[in-house]
């Protein structure tokens, strides 16, 4: 199983950005469909992003615009790059692995694997 640890969560203000990343300890992540989720105070969990191993990418629509997930995978690392975040964006964000090389991770159901979470948090 691939073990991922998130890094780059903090506080900031509205309309700034930040860039999380997960290193994955798999050999290596070239074919492996990885994505974001995250999860606010009282809320499920909901799919933010997600790349293919090919580096196709597909985002929720509420971040579609402001988010760019990539890839390094000479490093084993997935990214987000969050722009213009605004405080509804306010969550722990979760890094996954999907379950099949034939689907992206895009529900709970299609992840292998789930990080630790960082917090996010966006002021007003």
């Amino acid at each position: 199983q691939v073990q991922l640890v998130e890094s780059g969560g903090g506080l900031v203000q509205a309309g700034t950005s930040l860039r999380l990343s997960c290193a994955a300890s798999a050999r290596a992540i070239t074919s492996y469909n990885m994505g974001w989720f995250r999860q606010a105070p009282g809320k499920q969990r909901e799919w933010v992003a997600a790349i293919s191993s090919g580096g196709r990418t597909l985002y929720t629509d509420s971040v579609k615009g402001r988010f760019t997930i990539s890839r390094d995978n000479a490093k084993n690392t997935l990214y987000l790059q969050m722009n213009s975040l605004k405080p509804e964006d306010t969550a722990v964000y979760y890094c996954t692995v999907s379950r099949s090389g034939l689907v992206l991770p895009t529900t709970t159901d299609s992840v292998a694997s789930w990080g630790q979470g960082t917090q996010v948090t966006v002021s007003s």
